[in-house]
């Protein structure tokens, strides 16, 4: 005899996933790189206050390689990413504290290579230039204010006291060093504001000499309209890289003067580049190339030969794939699927055996508990098509009374311009497996559907990205899923803006949350961080010109218009989206009577990595909507003050 499930409402049933196991049982895992046949990755630790700890696999075993007062992480774009680079068992690397560069031989503790500089200097995107002793990467100068000064900088390997000798210089951004194997050429991006690096990069080559200087700059490809994304050598020194000159991202090849396209396809082998180091394909050989491409919001991995355009797809369960790197006859990356969460995978390409090496939660969900990504596409309010993955509510030991639809959360991606996947979220289960079904939308704007389905968004922020959040829970609604009378929308940074927009602009959703989210264009465009700082130009319009549409759009204007309660999470050492963005809403929506609640987390950046920050969020966003929209959640959490309502 079987056991019956507990009838219960949705939104109250007990789920064996708490907030504690979300927030301490996961890691972030990011940036792997070869050396040999050893793995070595970033290991972004909530339980350790956020730090990011390098490891490494060898021998069938993981270990961490720095002493736990070293985080591998750079500040460079305040994004980071591409902190470190390892040859032959030495790292190089950007340490978090203080934003130097450090050499750590085998057995040795770290030595830094750079001056101390109170984190004015900053280093990412290392290439190492073995036969002249040196370091190249991106150097981020805050020594004379802001903004700082970006240029490619060569560092000694035993120690530079000055900090880096400039190599090139005068753009406003640079990215992506890469030397040619004989270390003839180097290979860079460069742009300019306002632009941003999936908007137009462009990719330059020079020539080296003996004494490690440049000449014969030029530049081969990019330029407006046309984003350069991952230049790479191959074995045998002809230049690859990706471009979306096509309307996607594809590779091509540069040899001799020409450019060539690889097997064009109407498919993504890029994406933003919203941190440093980011590597969608790999040389397995002189002319054959592993690649991750994505369709329709999907990845895939596919071998194909340069020289012939054979192009074999590999099959396998995984949907999202990223940081794809192959040597000695096997690849790793990190990639995750429907019902796996990220871990770091080994690729043996003779046989195409896949195994995981270390999974971002260990965490052992009964699969009656898991709730799979369903792929739904739905009219735009523009005539286009809108894309999304909606999770339904799902928990073995409940079932909900009968004809009762279950509240919808409507979850909105940062970036803009970035994506969500399909991939396990332990966070998204959370909420279905409390019987709260999700809806995680790609609005236009969004990433993986080709540069016109970015561009849907140009002009248009805060309209196009509001109206298909709000038309897919309208989809949601209408095909029997949810409970129009308890949406909910949430939402981080550019996601926490497009949350807030919904509530004001639209009179669709019940309750929301706002994580160190937008409220204010104008404040934004004045006070943000060099890299984004003419980002708003393509997304809204010039500043001052447009100031108008700036202030017509920024939720903070028009607070008496939203009539559903809000919780504002926010960091307090948030450098992209500071503390008064969230703390101006929350006394608007205070003074005007609607419940409205506000928590601030001190030492807290953009983005939570602190296990009892990331579990605290994530309890009072559940007993927030449970005390506003009426249903009792099964967990005993911390009450939140809301005000107008306590």
């Amino acid at each position: 005899m079987t056991n019956q499930p507990t009838v219960a409402p949705f939104g109250s049933w007990r789920s064996p996933l708490t907030a504690e196991l979300v927030a301490g049982q996961s890691v972030r895992l990011g940036d792997v790189r070869l050396d040999g046949d050893t793995i070595y990755w970033v290991e972004g630790r909530p339980a350790e206050g956020g730090r990011s700890a390098l490891v490494r696999w060898q021998n069938g075993r993981c270990e961490d390689v720095l002493p736990p007062a070293f985080s591998v992480r750079t500040r460079v774009h305040e994004y980071g990413g591409g902190a470190f680079i390892v040859h032959e068992g030495t790292v190089y690397f950007s340490n978090d504290k203080d934003q130097r560069l450090y050499r750590a031989a085998p057995g040795a503790n770290p030595h830094p290579l750079t001056p101390e500089s109170e984190a004015k200097l900053r280093y990412a995107d290392p290439a190492l230039d073995v036969q002249r002793g040196r370091l190249i990467c991106v150097r981020e100068d805050h020594r004379a204010g802001d903004p700082p000064i970006n240029a490619l900088v060569s560092v000694r390997c035993d120690g530079d006291p000055v900090g880096g000798e400039v190599l090139c210089a005068g753009h406003d951004f640079y990215a992506a060093p890469r030397l040619s194997p004989d270390g003839s050429q180097l290979a860079w991006l460069a742009w300019d504001r306002p632009n941003m690096p999936w908007e137009t990069a462009a990719l330059w080559v020079a020539d080296v000499h003996e004494d490690g200087t440049l000449s014969n700059l030029r530049q081969i490809a990019g330029g407006p309209g046309e984003s350069i994304f991952q230049p790479e050598w191959s074995p045998d020194g002809r230049l690859h890289f990706v471009s979306d000159r096509s309307g996607w991202w594809n590779l091509y090849c540069w040899q001799d003067g020409d450019i060539r396209a690889l097997h064009p396809m109407p498919a993504e082998f890029g994406e933003p580049q919203w941190v440093f180091g980011m590597r969608t394909y790999a040389f397995v050989g002189p002319a054959l190339i592993l690649c991750r491409y994505t369709q329709q919001g999907t990845d895939a991995l596919a071998l194909l030969n340069a020289a012939t355009d054979a192009w074999q797809p590999m099959p396998s369960s995984y949907t999202a794939i990223s940081s794809v790197n192959a040597s000695n006859g096997y690849a790793a990356f990190i990639a995750s699927s429907p019902v796996e969460a990220a871990a770091v995978v080994r690729l043996d390409l003779s046989t195409g055996k896949l195994d995981a090496l270390r999974r971002s939660s260990e965490l052992s969900l009964d699969p009656a508990y898991i709730a799979i990504a369903q792929t739904v596409t739905f009219p735009a309010a523009d005539g286009a098509m809108a894309h999304a993955f909606f999770y339904a509510a799902r928990n073995r030991n409940f079932t909900a009374p009968p004809g009762e639809r279950p509240p919808l959360l409507v979850l909105c991606h940062g970036g803009p311009t970035s994506a969500t996947s399909s991939s396990l979220s332990l966070k998204v289960q959370f909420w279905t497996s409390r019987g709260i079904a999700v809806l995680d939308v790609n609005y236009g704007g969004s990433s993986g559907y080709g540069r016109a389905y970015r561009e849907r968004l140009n002009g248009r922020w805060g309209i196009v990205d509001v109206d298909d959040c709000v038309y897919g829970a309208r989809y949601i609604v209408a095909q029997g899923w949810a409970d129009p009378q308890r949406l909910m929308i949430a939402g981080g940074s550019a996601g926490g803006y497009t949350a807030l927009c919904a509530l004001a602009f639209r009179n669709v959703f019940n309750a929301g949350a706002s994580y160190y989210g937008v409220s204010d264009l104008e404040s934004l465009a004045r006070d943000t961080h060099k890299f984004e700082s003419g980002y708003l130009e393509a997304l809204v319009g010039p500043y001052p010109a447009c100031r108008d549409q700036y202030r017509a759009r920024s939720p903070v204007y028009f607070a008496d218009r939203i009539s559903a309660p809000v919780i504002f999470l926010q960091g307090l050492d948030d450098p992209v989206v500071p503390p008064a963005q969230s703390e101006t809403m929350f006394r608007a929506l205070r003074d005007k009577g609607l419940p409205t609640a506000y928590i601030a987390f001190e030492g807290e950046q953009h983005g939570f990595r602190k296990a009892e920050h990331i579990q605290r969020a994530l309890e009072a966003e559940l007993y927030f909507y449970g005390r506003v929209l009426g249903f009792q959640p099964a967990d005993h959490v911390a009450p939140v003050k809301i005000e107008n309502l306590d």
